[in-house]
């Protein structure tokens, strides 16, 4: 089994029927514990099932797998945060963990009445979590005035023991994403750029990161462009739709997503972004031979990043083929 700490995805309900969501949930739940996956991202906008409902279902159909919810302050006030994170732990026993979200997608945002400034939606979620915090960790009352929240005397019931106490993890590579991040000791989640792009923000000094990646690999590079290019087909709608979503998303702050990257035109090359241009994924792909993929992934691991919060798998054996490339992977990395 990997070192890395590795989470799948839950799929997107607004892709999946209605009648058979719930057990396209409760199969790669169960898969990816099965297979010693550490945990599963739930993601979240205004198009999504309710990630806290889908973190309950994902807590009663596993034993030891570790969800991930996206919480973004537009949605509901850190008081009710706290709560549903204590309720959830007295009902299963289990700790969760958060994905601290100041953006999204821009008319999700308008919708909400959300106006406030990119960088000030950083110092609003500092604020909102560091509330969360003091209620969990607490068993007096809490009191807290600030420029976006105020409270006095609140006292969260029921408490939640250390043991259970979250896990946080925060969206972004601006500057303000990482002062907030390191505010709250919350590790940063980055969609990467190819490696060269990459290492230029990341040594040995700077804090360990989790990036965002999907991996497809297989014994020959053009087996694995073509399940690649089979899984993700280049639309017309796809296409529009992306530059729509780049157009009015806040999530695409990375200037190297801004168009075709210089990578994709080295057809060689394992980065991949044509499932995210194409509006198939949020996330770049590693796309190749196990060596290529390996040696590619092996830089990210040896250069600050200790976990990788994967794309949502399609089958059992994509999640076999994932876990053979991140061994491979780390066996490359020097001691």
């Amino acid at each position: 089994m990997p070192n890395t700490d590795l989470f799948t995805t839950i799929p997107q309900s607004i892709k999946h029927h209605r009648e058979t969501f719930a057990q396209n949930i409760r199969n790669i739940a169960r898969l990816s514990e099965d297979h010693g996956y550490k945990g599963i991202f739930i993601f979240s906008d205004n198009r999504l099932a309710d990630p806290w409902t889908i973190a309950g279902f994902v807590l009663a159909e596993t034993k030891v797998l570790l969800p991930i919810i996206s919480l973004q302050p537009a949605y509901m006030h850190p008081y009710m945060a706290a709560k549903k994170i204590s309720s959830l732990a007295l009902l299963y026993k289990r700790k969760v963990a958060l994905h601290l979200v100041a953006g999204g997608f821009s008319n999700d945002l308008i919708a909400l009445n959300e106006h406030t400034e990119h960088d000030r939606r950083f110092d609003r979620l500092a604020e909102y979590t560091l509330i969360t915090q003091e209620l969990l960790r607490s068993d007096e009352p809490v009191s807290f005035k600030g420029d976006f929240y105020k409270i006095k005397n609140l006292r969260l019931r029921p408490s939640i023991p250390d043991a259970l106490q979250p896990q946080y993890f925060l969206s972004g590579s601006s500057n303000a994403a990482r002062k907030a991040a390191e505010s709250l000791h919350a590790k940063l989640i980055e969609n990467p750029e190819p490696y060269h792009t990459w290492k230029t923000r990341h040594n040995d000094s700077t804090p360990s990161v989790a990036i965002r990646i999907g991996i497809i690999a297989r014994n020959n590079h053009d087996d694995a462009l073509k399940e690649a290019r089979s899984r993700f087909p280049v639309t017309p709608d796809g296409t529009m739709m992306h530059h729509l979503d780049v157009k009015f998303s806040g999530f695409y702050t990375n200037k190297s997503y801004s168009g075709k990257s210089e990578q994709n035109e080295r057809k060689e090359s394992v980065y991949w972004l044509e499932p995210f241009e194409h509006n198939h994924t949020l996330c770049p792909y590693l796309v190749g031979n196990y060596e290529e993929v390996s040696v590619e992934l092996s830089r990210y691991l040896s250069s600050g990043c200790d976990t990788c919060i994967l794309d949502i798998p399609v089958t059992n054996q994509e999640l076999i083929h994932t876990l053979q490339t991140f061994e491979i992977a780390e066996k490359l990395i020097l001691p």
